[in-house]
Formats: structure tokens, sequence, C-alpha cells
């Protein structure tokens, strides 16, 4: 094996660490080279060991660690953007939304700051922090257990919290999503809270860059309604989508200036 296809795939094993799903073509760009010669390398990989492939991308064997917000802040920022606008269009005069924690519902509650005759009902810090100075939004924090590395609440505080409140939106984030299980996160304690915000609403909207579908870093599991919609970004390719359109999720693609793809 020459040292050039070493590096390359020692390149795409910590890529598919750090960032989760790349697609074949995404790689094929990054490293020059011809997708045939991708395909290869991720055949290989996946028989040592080191990598295992999922919808047109590949995810690491080894244990995922959590990454926490201040890294997430730095990742697929254009993608977060254009959902977060397409999510802060839905959003109508006098009504109740609650967003979950992250930095996808951090960069909705952005689009939110303007809003007025708005009740906004947060278990994140980062929401809070770009509404703190919102004077005409209403804001209510649900409380409970602070998580210091994704920078949000859980427990049985903002469980109770959520029982006392119903939403005319709920707006969630994911460590990754399938349409078989629902929204992966790295603790039970989160998964629960996941299920419970979705429970106190009829319109359930999971916010996730094309990155995260498909993908099953962790062992905790959100299951999601019956009906909810899935908000991407236009990068998601058809065998990403596929499985939650045929499960009969509504899946939105939203393209870099906000509109739906």
């Amino acid at each position: 094996m020459s040292r050039g296809t070493r590096v390359r795939r020692e390149a795409i094993v910590q890529l598919a660490t750090t960032t989760g799903l790349a697609s074949v073509e995404e790689l094929s760009a990054r490293f020059g080279v011809t997708a045939s010669t991708i395909r290869r390398d991720l055949a290989q990989l996946e028989a040592d060991g080191q990598l295992a492939r999922t919808y047109g991308g590949v995810m690491p064997l080894v244990a995922h660690p959590e990454a926490s917000l201040r890294q997430r802040l730095g990742e697929a920022f254009e993608a977060k953007r254009a959902i977060a606008t397409w999510a802060a269009a839905r959003v109508g005069t006098g009504e109740t939304v609650l967003l979950d924690s992250g930095s996808t519902t951090g960069a909705l509650a952005h689009e939110l700051r303007e809003s007025r005759d708005l009740t906004v009902a947060t278990t994140g810090l980062t929401a809070l922090q770009e509404l703190v100075n919102a004077e005409h939004v209403r804001v209510e924090c649900l409380g409970g257990t602070l998580r210091h590395l994704s920078q949000g609440f859980v427990g049985p505080l903002a469980e109770e919290a959520l029982r006392r409140m119903t939403f005319d939106r709920v707006f969630l984030g994911a460590d990754a999503v399938t349409a078989e299980d629902g929204i992966c996160e790295a603790t039970l304690e989160q998964t629960r809270l996941k299920e419970a915000m979705a429970g106190r609403s009829d319109r359930v909207y999971v916010l996730v860059h094309a990155a995260k579908l498909g993908r099953r870093p962790f062992h905790a599991w959100a299951r999601m309604p019956e009906r909810w919609t899935l908000v991407t970004d236009s990068g998601a390719d058809e065998s990403a989508l596929s499985p939650f359109t045929a499960a009969g999720v509504e899946v939105v693609a939203v393209n870099p200036d906000g509109t739906e793809s």
C-alpha cells in the first residue's frame, strides 16, 4: 500500500470520527480521487474493522465520543442557518413553541429574536442566550439538571415542567436520526426528555443537517410520534432520505437560502 493511500485512509477514519457521515462523492472531492478509489478505501477499512458503511457514507465502529456544543457550533454552519430560517418561517404570531437544546435550535432562536407576541420555552442555554434581550418574546426555561457538554437541561424537573404546558410546535435537535428508531443521543436521560417534548405538540420537527441522517453513534433512542417532520439540508441525497419517506415521515430538504428544495 502506498503512503498516499495509507494517509488518505487514516484521514477518512479521522473524518468519520469527528464529523460523522460523509458521502462517497464528498470524500472523492475532498481527497481529489475517483469515487471508485474511495469505495475501495471504504471496503478495506470496513474489512479491517475500522468503519461501518451506512446510507451512502461511513461511520466509525469504535465508540463515538459525544461532541461538545462548542464543537458542534462550528459544524455545518450554513446548513444549520438555512434549516433555522425555514423553521422560523413556520412559527406564527401568538404561538407558543418549544425549542430543544443544541446548535441548530440555537440558530432558530436567533431567527425568532425579532418576533412579537411569541412564547418560547426551551431546555437549552444556547436558545436562552439568543433570546435574553428579545424584549417582545416571552421566554420560559424548563430548568432541570444542566448537562455541561450539551449545555441543555434534563432530568425530572424538566420533565415535570413539560407536564404543565402544551405547544403549537416543538423543534428537536439530535446527535443522529434514523427512520426506524428515531432520535439517537448519548444518554437515556436525553432521549426520555425528547420523547416527552415530542408528546406535548401535534407538530413535531426534528432539525438535523444531512451528516446526521442514518447514523447510530450511541445506544440511547427517542421514539418519534406517528406524525413528525424531518427538516434537513439539500445536501442530503436520496439514499439518506428514502428510508424516512418510506416510513411515512414528512421530509423537508432546505436550500441554502432557507427555501424548500
